[in-house]
């Protein structure tokens, strides 16, 4: 695979067609080269390697408050995820072998453990988990490399097969936020796998979010059914996670657009006056959703008041990967996440 290790390739490849460019060679999942790493972020890091993995058969949070059911537990669990993937990249920088180890380990506990519910919203943190398999895959050893592979495809084919089967014409969680992240796991799978069947069902499958949920003015069917910018995000974020690994199939999903004429690019132009706070929003004022205003209620923070610009953070620092005409609005809104600032050193 052709590794983009200079910001004069990453830029190369950013400025690529408008549309998309099938059978291209594909790049490397993650951009970091080895090179002299972040001390600080590493010395942090170091404080948990002696942290062992605790996966959870089953996650849920979804449609819980904190203290419900296994939400409190599940919140924990999923601490190892971002961390699993701090130390694929750690050891991607620094050839380090304690970070490969670490990271393999967690790989076999989840792979092991975990049983996919399907459930998205639960599940949409596990993205982490096929980055670090995708940083790392090559130096794991042939029986974990296969055991995650089979664990990858069987959930990522789930997913397609859920999608496929679920009742026409769809609506509900099969147009809104919850299809976003489903069409990320997915097309993270297909990528990581380098899979071409998957592949392209995760192309037509995100096509089809793009005809039920953006319309052609950019706005999603999240924000006309929950009057909120929060949903807004949490529904882009993973289209635009989508696009970044289509990126390594050599394709520009950005552009693409559905039957309605809308496009990722066309939502998140319709939500930069609110992210450059030169238009505000009060959440969830109009929202048809109860559970909205149970968490409301219960005084969980954004989902009342004026949505902060703030909240955009991760999602520009998304864009910003997929065009550099993201980039000032990116770092305007903060620094991006550490893995998004390392994979491509945007």
């Amino acid at each position: 695979m052709r590794l983009l290790t200079t910001l004069s390739g990453l830029l190369a490849l950013l400025a690529g067609s408008a549309s998309p460019c099938y059978g291209a060679s594909p790049v490397e999942w993650c951009t970091l080269a080895p090179g002299k790493p972040d001390a600080a972020w590493l010395r942090k890091l170091d404080t948990q390697l002696v942290l062992p993995p605790a996966p959870l058969p089953r996650l849920h949070t979804e449609g819980t408050l904190p203290h419900q059911g296994i939400y409190d537990a599940s919140v924990a669990a999923k601490r190892d995820l971002p961390r699993m993937r701090q130390f694929a990249l750690a050891w991607r920088q620094t050839a380090d072998g304690r970070y490969l180890d670490a990271a393999s380990s967690y790989l076999d506990a989840w792979s092991r453990t975990y049983q996919p519910s399907l459930n998205p919203i639960d599940e949409t943190d596990l993205d982490a988990l096929i980055d670090t398999y995708a940083i790392t895959r090559h130096a794991l050893n042939d029986k974990l490399q296969n055991q995650l592979t089979r664990f990858i495809r069987d959930w990522g084919a789930a997913y397609i097969a859920d999608i496929k089967s679920a009742r026409k014409p769809l609506k509900t969680t099969y147009i809104n936020n919850w299809n976003s992240h489903r069409i990320k796991l997915l097309t993270l799978s297909a990528v990581a796998l380098n899979d071409k069947a998957m592949f392209a069902e995760a192309r037509r499958l995100y096509r089809q979010q793009l005809d039920n949920n953006i319309d052609a003015t950019g706005i999603t069917q999240d924000f006309q059914e929950r009057d909120a910018l929060h949903y807004v995000t949490y529904d882009l974020e993973p289209l635009a996670r989508a696009a970044i690994a289509a990126r390594a199939m050599g394709e520009d999903w950005l552009p693409l657009t559905g039957a309605r004429g809308g496009s990722l690019d066309k939502a998140l132009r319709w939500l930069q006056p609110f992210a450059e706070g030169r238009v505000t929003h009060m959440e969830f004022v109009n929202s048809s959703v109860r559970f909205d205003a149970v968490r409301r209620e219960a005084g969980l923070p954004g989902f009342s008041g004026e949505w902060q610009p703030a909240n955009a953070r991760n999602l520009y620092s998304l864009a910003a990967v997929l065009s550099a005409s993201w980039r000032e609005l990116a770092l305007r809104l903060g620094n991006p996440p550490d893995w998004v600032r390392l994979c491509w050193a945007h």
